[in-house]
């Protein structure tokens, strides 16, 4: 599968969002700045998820992979 997602260019996007909306006068000085930290600290909970390894390839647990047929 291939990932398109630009981490750093949704934080951009948003952060101008906020600022277009404070300039409008729908958020204040203040809620500007508390959603600005929300925005980073989502940004980082992201990345967080993003960076992560994931195994490629033939991956099993040990065990059968059939349930044991019952003894009579």
């Amino acid at each position: 599968m291939t990932y398109n997602f630009d981490p750093e260019r949704w934080l951009e996007n948003e952060r101008l969002r906020l600022e277009q909306r404070r300039r409008a006068g729908e958020l204040s000085e203040e809620a500007a700045a508390r959603a600005a930290e929300e925005l980073e600290r989502r940004y980082e909970a992201m990345l967080a998820r993003l960076d992560g390894t994931f195994p490629v390839g033939r991956q099993r647990t040990p065990g059968p992979l059939v349930p044991p047929k019952p003894r009579p």
